[in-house]
């Protein structure tokens, strides 16, 4: 029986040796510092564009915004095609969390942030598999990278996810999910039509012209989009005004009160707009914004990335009024299959309005499958992690009432 053990554990071995190897014939994997990357823009547009999943968060015009302000020792694990013409296949933006348990159990966690609540790696749609199995490889083999990787906050039944898990399974390494929710999405399929029948309560419906009839009686309503130059720049500055005008800026979290979330959130819809990746959706009374939508684009995807209304016209629902009408026109825009929500689950709101749902996961990955010990016990600790904090934000909501 130990002759058999060994024999298997010899057979599994060269098979993972020479997946490596023929991994590595045919990529080139390096690291780099996330603010480093300003050489590769054209290259990394180009993988963006031809992604296995779109994610407009790690695309250059978004990413190299926030790394000043948020990408502190983050790197980028780069999957590089080895033949001519020479073509970046991966992007994989991770920071080392040397101490993520109090212990010294180093992990590689993908890089997510307040601003980009998606964090699906950037890789080829026509080689998805050897990408991920090559930059598995590169970690294995590193001496200066952790075993153990964290990703975060990615579409757990989306295509990455299906190249990940087959890789995974085939390197019998183990792997387990936190955190699994699902969070509102607008994907309606061939069903564009009649949409709102489906999602929304014929009374629902009633109330919102109810309301909209209501606004009127003050003044003209209308919907407003910019998308580029000038009049994107003053949609912002309405969007920014009306966020600080709320609770946000009650609370001194909106973007303008803290000049360098303002710069970095400036830079990146203005560096978006000039490739046509970014509307801003404005609810007009007479002519004056009383609520603003930011829209990230990336081929037929797209993110519903932030909202803000006028709380003096609460009662009149605007953000809702605003989603309707954004939802309107982009049911009739059959490029766009699907657009992320990215709000949190079960939120009061929006998952009235769109009715399909994100499965989205954090997921512990070992990236060789020798290192069981590390893995069982950096799991134990996440979720004992995951407990504390969940707690501490209990005790904190319930200060906040009291």
């Amino acid at each position: 029986m130990t002759a058999l053990d060994n024999a298997t554990a010899a057979i599994a071995c060269a098979r993972r040796a020479y997946t490596a190897d023929r991994h590595s014939a045919a990529f080139e994997v390096e690291t780099r510092p996330l603010a480093a990357l300003g050489s590769i823009i054209e290259p990394w547009r180009q993988l963006a564009t031809h992604a296995v999943e779109p994610n407009v968060f790690y695309e250059p015009a978004f990413a190299l915004s926030a790394a000043p302000l948020l990408g502190a020792n983050v790197m980028a694990g780069l999957v590089w095609t080895a033949g001519e013409p020479r073509r970046l296949a991966g992007i994989f933006p991770m920071r080392i969390e040397r101490h993520r348990y109090g212990v010294l159990i180093p992990v590689l966690v993908g890089w997510t942030h307040p601003y980009a609540p998606l964090g699906t790696p950037l890789v080829h749609r026509d080689m998805a598999e050897p990408v991920v199995a090559a930059w598995l490889d590169h970690v294995a083999r590193d001496p200066n990278l952790p075993d153990l990787m964290l990703m975060r906050l990615f579409d757990e039944e989306g295509l990455f996810a299906a190249a990940l898990n087959s890789v995974l399974a085939r390197r019998d390494c183990e792997v387990k999910s936190f955190d699994r929710h699902r969070r509102a999405m607008l994907a309606p399929g061939d069903n564009r039509v009649r949409y709102f029948e489906r999602t929304w309560a014929g009374k629902r419906q009633k109330e919102l012209r109810r309301q909209r009839r209501r606004l009127e009686e003050l003044g003209p309503v209308t919907l407003a989009l910019a998308e580029d130059g000038p009049e994107l720049a003053r949609s912002l500055d309405d969007f920014l005004a009306l966020e600080a005008s709320g609770w946000k800026g009650l609370a001194g979290t909106a973007t303008l009160d803290n000049p360098n979330v303002g710069q970095f959130v400036q830079r990146a819809v203005t560096d978006l707009g000039r490739e046509g990746k970014v509307s801003i959706y404005r609810l007009l009374l007479d002519g004056k914004a009383i609520a603003a939508s930011i829209l990230l684009k990336d081929g037929d995807a797209a993110w519903d990335w932030k909202i803000a209304y006028d709380e003096k016209f609460s009662i009149y629902s605007p953000g809702v009024m605003l989603l309707a009408a954004i939802t309107e026109t982009l049911l009739a825009d059959t490029a766009i299959a699907r657009v992320d929500s990215c709000a949190v689950s079960a939120h009061p709101m929006i998952d009235r309005v769109w009715g399909e749902r994100l499965a989205v996961a954090d997921c512990l990955i070992a990236a060789d499958a020798g290192v069981g010990y590390s893995f069982a016990l950096a799991s134990r600790l996440e979720v004992l992690r995951r407990a504390a904090m969940a707690a501490a934000k209990s005790l904190r909501d319930q200060v906040w009432r009291s």
